[in-house]
């Protein structure tokens, strides 16, 4: 399966992101799960958490050399998101 890229992110608080796939859905994912992980430690950091960048071509979010997450896992796993329009 060709899972589509990112297009963007958002950091909605400090353990949710908001991405927009090249198909136009949103997704929202949760990395609460991911801290249970010692490998993920550096995500207990809300400012890190904040400071990714959407890899060229948009196949994944990097933190860093050591933490990031395809695009797959981030569609796989996140849950569809339908913004609140607050006109």
């Amino acid at each position: 399966m060709k899972y589509p890229r990112i297009v963007s992110a958002k950091a909605i608080d400090n353990q949710t992101l908001v991405i927009k796939f090249t198909n136009n859905k949103l997704r929202k994912y949760d990395i609460s799960k991911l801290l249970e992980n010692h490998l993920f430690a550096k995500f207990h950091n809300a400012a890190f958490f904040k400071s990714f960048k959407i890899e060229e071509g948009g196949y994944g979010l990097v933190w860093d050399e050591d933490v990031d997450r395809r695009e797959y896992e981030l569609w796989q796993n996140g849950k569809s998101f339908t913004p609140v329009d607050s006109r």
